[in-house]
């Protein structure tokens, strides 16, 4: 296999996808390549940017393609299947030329982010040269002086190690998985197989983390075989230490789950449980990922934005009683809603957005609901419900919309700062 530094050296390569990761990988190429640019949009960067009849015509010997590229679907889809073999992504150039680095990558459906940055925080605490790059923080091409003893932290989606050819991880962690990304990887298979080539392209000196309760990933270790030093998770976490953490966001089964392979990959990196408990008993999490945004006496709302699949959101539901729980937007291929109608009793779902008729059908059977046009009307009703219901328990907003943002919103983050204008405008409460 292919591993060195000189892999993406004095090469003709072309660039497919200008996003951040498209662009950093054009910056760092650029001087010692001829580096050529192509976008299915028409976007403003007049710079090597080719025609697609030049494409076809030219010879590449790679071809760096972003995560948002769908191959099935992309102008240059005919193009790429007859190229497959020179397909490679900026986790492979980084790894060509830091591949003796010690490199901790989380992957999975659910919580990648808040895994990846408790694992970050505690290294730092440490005092060691950490870097936090992927899917959060930045591409992995803007990282600068690294050094041998750097350490990586990197988040990657299924869509980052489908294309991938030479990336490997020394702790490679699968937090988890339900279907998600159908409409991309096209069936349940392919979107497992694509997290498991994380830990397919380890070596026998490496460490793979899994969750063994997941029927996904059980099923996966018994029809293959891994090199790896698996580490099988199973969720629990000891309760006298969930106590000492004294940290009311680590009660969700969803976080107790990221604290249970954060604490593995601490062991592996042999960290002492006094440095994890200062970390743990201060975190409060990322925005938008059951996020408090406010709390008093008698209501606490929580912003979930980033929960974008029904998975996402079940492990917060499970925990809470009188909930509002609002829920819409672009609904995930194949997403199912797992829990009984006895485990909804504590909890009403307020839905909305132009795919309301599908949210409905598939909840009505089981939890109590409203339907709304959009997220504005919503809003105003949940406080009208709220401020007139003679129930004085204390009671629970929860934006968890199980389903992606880009029916309305460029992202979830987008959404989740609509939804904080909106709570503040509408229901007049401090954040």
């Amino acid at each position: 296999m292919l591993n060195n530094k000189d892999i993406f050296f004095e090469k003709k390569i072309l660039i497919y996808g200008l996003g951040k990761s498209g662009l950093s990988s054009y910056n760092f190429l650029k001087k010692q390549n001829e580096v050529y640019l192509y976008d299915d949009k028409n976007i403003k960067i007049k710079k090597k940017l080719i025609s697609y009849k030049t494409i076809i015509k030219k010879k590449f010997d790679y071809i760096i393609i972003s995560p948002g590229i769908n191959i099935e679907t992309c102008k240059l889809n005919k193009f790429l299947k007859k190229n497959l073999d020179k397909i490679n992504t900026d986790l492979d150039i980084f790894y060509s030329l830091h591949n003796k680095n010690k490199i901790i990558t989380i992957t999975g459906t659910n919580g990648k982010s808040t895994t990846a940055q408790i694992i970050y925080e505690i290294l730092r605490k440490k005092k060691v040269d950490v870097r936090l790059a992927g899917n959060i923080g930045n591409p992995i091409l803007l990282e600068r002086n690294i050094k041998n003893k750097t350490i990586f932290v990197i988040e990657a989606s299924s869509y980052q190690l489908e294309y991938s050819k030479i990336f490997k991880t020394k702790i490679a962690v699968l937090l988890n998985i339900s279907p998600d990304h159908l409409e991309r990887h096209r069936t349940l298979k392919n979107y497992v197989n694509s997290k498991f080539k994380l830990i397919k392209n380890q070596t026998k000196k490496d460490y793979a983390i899994l969750n063994v309760t997941n029927p996904h990933i059980k099923q996966k270790l018994v029809t293959q075989k891994f090199l790896s030093k698996i580490i099988k998770v199973n969720k629990s976490i000891d309760p006298k230490f969930l106590k000492k953490i004294n940290n009311t966001y680590f009660m969700s089964e969803g976080n107790k789950e990221n604290l249970s392979f954060v604490l593995e990959v601490a062991k592996i990196c042999k960290i002492k449980k006094a440095t994890i408990l200062k970390i743990l008993k201060k975190f409060t999490g990322l925005k938008y990922r059951q996020q408090i945004i406010h709390k008093s006496k008698n209501l606490t709302i929580i912003n979930d934005s980033k929960a974008t699949s029904f998975s996402s959101s079940e492990s917060i539901l499970k925990k809470l009683s009188n909930v509002y729980w609002i829920v819409g937007g672009l609904p995930k291929k194949g997403d199912k809603f797992l829990l009984s109608k006895n485990d909804c009793k504590n909890f009403k779902a307020y839905i909305f957005g132009k795919n309301k008729d599908i949210f409905i059908k598939k909840l009505k059977k089981i939890v109590k609901f409203e339907s709304f046009i959009n997220l504005k009307t919503l809003i105003k009703k949940i406080f009208y419900d709220i401020n007139s219901s003679q129930n004085k328990e204390h009671k629970i907003i929860l934006f968890s919309p199980a389903a992606a943002s880009f029916d309305s919103f460029k992202s979830f983050e987008e959404r989740g700062r609509y939804f904080n204008k909106l709570i503040k405008e509408i229901g007049n409460v401090k954040q």
